[in-house]
């Protein structure tokens, strides 16, 4: 638990003051349900949205993108609107626009019109999500009301990916893919409602907006995961990919330049000088570029391959995130006996073979033989990994920084994942092209036998998994040679030894209690 009040940045902060707090918490939990949720709710539905308006993969995967991009690039902004303008109005004011933007995605009959409002769902939940953390913090005494509050929030942000993907099937299969994004509008204007009852507003932080240091990184990753994309179907000799990616590298290389020059930046570069901090960061992206990976061509394979429905699709999921929630539940007890270092090593070993063994899969593959193995290992190996990884990051955070140290670790995670999605997307759209041009491919339509679209996706899945594979060995590689071991407090003391390295940071006292 106080993992998450450093995330809030009010380890001491009294409570407003909250007459209904079990409505409070309820409407606050809600609407942090709702944001991570969409970020998985819309992958089941793909297939039927592919079908429905006539798109490829590879332009499907920008409504996945799209509000990945939106939501992470601007998770640092919306942190800064809630200090100056208000927590509770950020709050409501950033579901307000997500419920709006699901509403007419729900409506779109064009597939830019549904980009664009997936893209406008990441901007709201980037306003609210900071927002809905930092108002338990004000509206919940320090202590068992906040812990116990804090709890809630955390077992339903860690729980979320797998409702949107149960949530998702559902839907789909039993009404249309189009209330994927109608469910969100009942439940929104509700919330909406009851927060300006039961919320109580905390002190607001003067300060500056940083838009320039917003704009620079997110349109520099839109023009970067857009590179990508644009080389999955117009190939590497296309113009725009490489003019795409050197838009990306100036835009980038910008936000460094304004970061360092603004008296109030999003992203503190001083942060980054830490050598474990800034080698978490680099692993917190490769993980989740990895487990989307799964989520998204998973998806696709189960439903146009294995012929699975919505429901089944979603429900085939449930082991990996089981085993993933259960895993975070446990390691609080184990980290401060062993620290967080081995279980990063475990769990980017473990989907290593997780991945490598989703790569063997064909059309004639099924879910016993083929899908839960390793899914259990890789649920097993992304629990692992994101919780040490997040001690690491706050180790030795000053209070004042907690803030913007924790919004990077959420931009890192959700950009890691689009980014990631896209390059994947690059590979399933060169592999499966390949072997549409296969000689035997021509040679079998030559004698009337045809090779089964089934089997062209299977090829492609395997080459995505084949290259999936280099995100968790980077980072395993990472904390391998680079990140230093942490040391916990209670264990120093008990030795009554100082660390021999000038830098090594120390684990919290009762940071995992």
């Amino acid at each position: 638990m106080s993992i998450l009040n450093t995330l809030t940045g009010r380890r001491s902060t009294s409570a407003l003051g909250v007459s209904f707090p079990g409505i409070t918490l309820a409407v606050i939990v809600t609407c942090q349900l709702m944001l991570v949720l969409d970020a998985t709710v819309v992958n089941i539905a793909l297939p039927k949205i592919q079908n429905d308006l006539g798109i490829s993969a590879t332009t499907a995967s920008w409504l996945l993108n799209a509000y990945l991009l939106t939501f992470g690039g601007l998770l640092l902004l919306g942190g800064r609107i809630g200090d100056i303008f208000g927590r509770r109005r950020a709050f409501m004011g950033g579901l307000l626009l997500f419920v709006v933007s699901s509403l007419l995605g729900g409506f779109a009959q064009s597939i830019g019109m549904l980009i664009a409002m997936r893209a406008a769902q990441g901007v709201g939940s980037a306003i609210a999500a900071p927002s809905a953390l930092s108002l338990i913090a004000t509206n919940f005494a320090e202590g068992n009301p906040r812990n116990r509050a804090l709890s809630v929030y955390s077992a339903v942000s860690s729980a979320g990916g797998s409702i949107g993907l149960v949530l998702g099937g559902a839907l789909t299969a039993w009404a249309s893919w189009r209330w994927v994004f109608f469910i969100n509008v009942p439940i929104g204007l509700v919330v909406i409602a009851l927060a300006s009852r039961v919320i109580a507003e905390p002190r607001r932080n003067p300060g500056r907006l940083d838009i320039a240091g917003a704009l620079t990184a997110t349109l520099g990753m839109v023009s970067l995961v857009y590179g990508f994309i644009r080389a999955a179907s117009q190939g590497w000799g296309d113009h725009m990919t490489w003019g795409s990616f050197a838009a990306a590298a100036l835009l980038l290389g910008l936000f460094v330049f304004v970061e360092s020059r603004v008296n109030q930046p999003l992203l503190p570069l001083r942060l980054l000088a830490d050598r474990n901090r800034a080698s978490a960061y680099v692993a917190i992206m490769l993980i989740p570029a990895a487990m989307f990976s799964v989520f998204f061509f998973l998806t696709q394979f189960m439903q146009n391959a294995l012929g699975y429905s919505p429901v089944i699709a979603g429900l085939a999921f449930l082991p990996m995130t089981l085993t993933m929630f259960s895993t975070v539940r446990i390691l609080p007890r184990l980290l401060p006996r062993f620290g967080p270092r081995p279980f990063v090593i475990l769990g980017t070993s473990l989907m290593i073979v997780a991945l490598a063994w989703f790569s063997q899969l064909t059309a004639s593959s099924t879910f016993a033989a083929s899908i839960l193995g390793p899914e259990l290992l890789m649920g097993l190996g992304v629990g692992c990994c994101f919780l040490p990884l997040s001690v690491i990051v706050l180790t030795g955070v000053r209070g004042e920084d907690s803030g913007a140290v924790s919004g990077a670790m959420q931009t890192m995670q959700q950009s890691g994942a689009s980014l990631g999605v896209a390059i994947l997307v690059t590979v399933f759209g060169s592999a499966t092209s390949a072997a549409i041009a296969h000689p035997l491919v021509h040679t079998l339509a030559r004698s009337s036998l045809r090779l089964q679209a089934s089997d062209i996706l299977a090829q492609g899945i395997e080459s995505v998994f084949h290259t999936a594979v280099l995100f968790p060995t980077l980072a395993l590689l990472v904390a391998l040679f680079v990140i230093r071991t942490l040391r916990s407090n209670r264990s120093a003391a008990n030795s009554g030894a100082e660390s021999d390295a000038p830098n090594e940071e120390r684990i919290p006292v009762g940071a995992f209690d």
